[in-house]
């Protein structure tokens, strides 16, 4: 078997808060399990339950057991970074709901385009594309007409 990530996790003070947050933002489904765990299915191409690979994965949100992290602290553990058709649209809808910019949406040539933002719980997360400001595509991928 690959080493490959296969579940990610957010923590949350207010759980109840990051679930709307991204349930609005990006569409993720929530199921909740017991009194502090919700299931996150992130959508069509995620890896399913049976173990069968995709383009994606799925994750959890649990209960903090500490305080928030500081805006302005550096990052302590992991991030995500989540494919997305429009980064700056989306990095505009996540101000809308509560998340605070953390890096601006840049192009990143060979790459994409990229920005991160703190949820309204503080944990950083990214956004990226393959199609750069100017829509032309980075590394070579085909992207689906809009």
């Amino acid at each position: 078997m690959a080493n490959l990530v296969v579940h990610f996790e957010i923590h949350a003070s207010e759980p109840q808060r990051l679930v709307d947050f991204y349930s609005e933002l990006l569409g993720w489904k929530f199921t909740q399990y017991g009194d502090t765990y919700w299931v996150i299915e992130t959508g069509e191409g995620a890896i399913d339950n049976a173990g069968q690979p995709g383009m994606g994965i799925n994750g959890g949100l649990t209960k903090r057991e500490g305080p928030a992290p500081e805006v302005g602290a550096p990052v302590n553990g992991c991030n995500i970074v989540i494919g997305v058709d429009d980064v700056d649209g989306l990095m505009r809808r996540g101000i809308e709901l509560g998340a605070t910019e953390a890096l601006p949406a840049t192009d990143w040539p060979g790459i994409g385009r990229g920005g991160y933002l703190l949820d309204p719980d503080h944990n950083v997360f990214g956004l990226i594309s393959p199609v750069l400001s100017d829509g032309t595509t980075a590394m070579g991928m085909e992207t689906e007409p809009a």
